[in-house]
């Protein structure tokens, strides 16, 4: 919604909005530019007397702001709906979908058109760092020409609470990528079927001259393409048979990108992980559908700096390097870890320890789906440190973490936490902050005391 503001105001709109507990880094971009932000809902903001309230899908019944607009029956819209109607409609839309790698990929896709002159505007659930900013209508053109492209990250979550659709249909993709679909928020969806019949919707509105660019490694995107298919398609993944795949060179840091069993350039970079790597193929393979030259989008992700909150370095105290991450489902959080890991190395110069500190906080964390998959999500840390109260979580994070034995600690204080993780701190070690929230500030508390 942060960047959906920084849209409508490029467009020429007044842009005000009203959150709870705004942090950066959308809080310092909205101030950066000028979009005024009221904190909490109070019903006294109607007026402002506004054209149009955009509501987001954190909005519930109930909610004293959302009550008054709709007790004097005034006009309101969704995100999605408002983004699909005012900016993608006249656009080649580029969207990513997926359970996992949505913020990376699209941001990778959006460097790549940017660095082969497309200037595409773009949407992303993050900030991607050779921007800066997480949304623009478009970037600098020639001649003030009016860029035709727009990368959009396509979330399967539903739209708002009067429309229960995954916002991905609003979003008219010519060309879609489905990355992968693992089951996830269970707050909303019932089982992984549920999710495969959305991510098919988001199918049916991929044009005949569009194109699908799949994982061709899901079982699960397999049963959704079964369902039905009207485009062109195209598969990558480590898999035989499909037309994207790579072959990785030792040490990790580099791989080449094979289309059709022919070697089509060689990726340098310094991302860690078999998923950014896989994230990277569908960025290629999608910017090839708009004309970029798969040696140019090579060359492009060699100088391509990932997003903030994806192993983002926050500081390095005595020898100890601080990470912040986004992982919050097992997967995700296996990936992290486990890539960390292969660009440490198990032994000699290069390698340190992991120190996992976790903060299992989204919905689908907090209803218990996934506790069970935690440890296994682990394993490639030397410690653990969980943080998240049974009260706040419904479920005992301590006794979650019990497979783990004696590297595993939980804490339901940040101060003891960090207290913790300081204290079993060494010269080379590497600690890994991952959580889908504000943590609490924990990352600067930990360099703090570090110091």
């Amino acid at each position: 919604m942060g960047g959906l503001a920084v849209l409508a105001k490029e467009a020429g709109h007044r842009v005000t909005g009203c959150d709870a507990n705004v942090y950066p880094p959308m809080s310092t971009q909205l101030e950066a530019q000028g979009i005024e932000l009221i904190q909490g809902y109070g019903p006294e903001q109607v007026s402002l007397n506004p054209d149009l309230y955009v509501v987001g899908n954190v909005m519930t019944r109930g909610n004293p702001l959302i009550e008054e607009i709709l007790n004097r029956g005034l006009p309101y819209v969704s995100g999605p709906q408002w983004i699909g109607e005012h900016i993608l409609r006249e656009k080649w839309v580029l969207a990513v979908a997926g359970t996992h790698g949505k913020t990376t990929t699209s941001s990778m896709l959006a460097w790549i058109l940017e660095d082969a002159g497309y200037a595409p505007g773009f949407l992303i659930g993050g900030v991607p760092m050779n921007f800066g900013i997480s949304a623009r209508l478009q970037g600098a053109t020639d001649a003030k020409a009016k860029s035709d492209f727009f990368v959009i990250e396509a979330d399967e979550y539903d739209t708002a609470f009067f429309d229960k659709r995954s916002k991905f249909v609003h979003y008219h993709a010519k060309t879609a990528v489905l990355n992968n679909l693992e089951f996830d928020h269970a707050d909303i969806f019932p089982d992984i079927g549920a999710i495969e019949t959305q991510f098919h919707h988001l199918v049916r509105t991929v044009p005949g001259i569009g194109r699908l660019v799949v994982n061709g490694d899901e079982a699960s995107l397999a049963r959704v393409i079964k369902r039905g298919c009207w485009s062109e398609k195209e598969t990558f993944g480590l898999s035989g048979g499909v037309n994207w795949t790579l072959v990785e060179h030792p040490g990790g840091s580099s791989f080449d990108v094979v289309f059709n069993n022919e070697v089509q350039g060689t990726v340098h970079w310094d991302l860690t992980g078999k998923h950014n790597r896989s994230n990277a193929l569908a960025a290629i393979a999608a910017a090839r559908h708009v004309g970029v030259p798969v040696a140019q989008a090579v060359d492009s992700l060699s100088r391509f700096q990932s997003v903030k909150r994806r192993m983002e370095v926050r500081g390095v105290v005595n020898n100890v390097t601080v990470y912040d991450d986004f992982a919050h489902h097992p997967t995700a959080i296996a990936t992290t870890v486990g890539g960390l890991r292969q660009k440490l190395g198990n032994g000699g110069e290069k390698s340190g320890r992991i120190l996992a500190v976790l903060e299992p906080r989204s919905n689908t964390m907090k209803l218990g789906a996934m506790k069970d998959a935690l440890p296994g999500s682990l394993k490639d840390a030397d410690l653990v440190f969980g943080f998240g109260s049974q009260q706040a979580l419904g479920w005992s994070l301590a006794d979650a973490l019990k497979p783990l034995g004696a590297i595993a600690h939980s804490f339901d204080q940040i101060d003891y936490l960090v207290q913790a993780v300081v204290q079993a701190a060494q010269p080379g070690d590497h600690i890994l902050v991952m959580s889908n929230g504000g943590f609490g500030g924990v990352h600067q508390k930990l360099l703090e005391a570090l110091a």
